[in-house]
């Protein structure tokens, strides 16, 4: 049985079972929920690496093609084949539920209804970083429920915000709820031209707290962000007395030092958000990097940057409602 599961950047889907009868053995083919795999590596829950594990056994298994939900069951099957047709009958068994041809709907759609004392369904789809925040999140969603609104959430997962999420909450007439983890630049695309509602979280209570509000038709003016590039790290430096430095790529838009945070994103995973430490080009400070140079960052507070991160800059502005 799956007690958690992640997308680790060097290592792919990750899986933290609780062995519950037989024996899984490295090379095994099987079947957890709606993904296949192979078992490519089995570690203990004291790190050691095993060749087998045994029932009662805690063990975090490597060799997914996905990241699996938490209580799915683990079953090992006689070879790939079989293994690819049951996880694609069940992936396509996913899909198909809650299809709906309605319009598109919003939180501000949603609030207008409630004004008109119409009661109606918020369909939501949810995204996070680890399948604890989902599991935590889905459950108090779903007690969200009054007499004006009925939530209900059609899928959930784990990873960044990807074309199959938005293609489903498009067709499921969903809103999209991002915790820690943000769209790729095709999903965003794609939820523009469909247009699909993308809305982004980092703290529990704050999502919450939105949809209670839209479900109440009190949901007040917000704070919204305005992303203003995206930079590549590329290289890494340590600087005595000032910490890491990320030799940056301007990918897209521009990297603005003042009133701006700074997002790092793993695979479309938020690792951490803060301040701009610095800003530099070549040896000199700069107030802003567009597009296309390369430059040097810092991020307050936090060196655990890798070569292949994203730095996200945006900022923060007060957008009044309209609900």
């Amino acid at each position: 049985m799956v007690l958690e599961a992640k997308l680790d950047r060097g290592r792919g889907p990750v899986a933290t079972m609780l062995i519950q009868g037989g024996t899984l053995k490295i090379g095994d083919i099987f079947v957890v929920g709606a993904v296949s795999g192979r078992v490519r590596g089995l570690t203990s829950d004291k790190g050691e690496r095993l060749k087998k594990a045994g029932p009662s056994t805690p063990v975090e298994v490597i060799g997914l093609l996905g990241v699996p939900e938490a209580g799915d069951q683990l079953v090992v099957v006689k070879d790939d084949r079989a293994a690819r047709e049951i996880a694609g009958a069940r992936q396509q068994k996913q899909k198909d539920v809650g299809q709906s041809p309605a319009p598109k709907k919003t939180l501000e759609d949603l609030y207008a209804d409630i004004q008109d004392g119409e009661t109606k369904e918020l369909a939501l789809l949810v995204k996070a970083d680890v399948q604890g925040s989902i599991g935590a999140l889905v459950e108090a969603l779903q007690k969200l429920s009054t007499k004006a609104v009925k939530l209900r959430v059609i899928h959930s997962g784990v990873g960044g915000i990807n074309e199959s999420d938005v293609l489903l909450a498009s067709a499921s007439n969903a809103i999209i709820v991002g915790f820690h983890v943000r769209p790729d630049s095709k999903a965003t695309g794609l939820a523009e031209r469909e247009k699909v509602e993308i809305r982004l979280y980092n703290i529990i209570y704050e999502v919450l707290n939105d949809i209670r509000s839209a479900a109440e038709g009190l949901l007040a003016p917000t704070i919204k962000e305005r992303v203003t590039g995206h930079a590549e790290v590329r290289q890494l430096f340590t600087v005595p007395k000032v910490g890491v430095i990320a030799g940056c790529y301007v990918s897209d838009g521009t990297i603005v030092r003042s009133n701006a945070r700074i997002r790092v994103l793993r695979d479309q995973v938020v690792m951490y958000e803060g301040k701009i430490g610095s800003l530099r080009r070549f040896k000199d400070d700069a107030r802003e990097v567009q597009q296309g140079y390369e430059c040097g960052i810092g991020v307050e507070n936090y060196n655990d940057l890798k070569a292949g991160d994203i730095l996200e800059a945006f900022v923060l502005e007060e957008e009044a409602g309209k609900l």
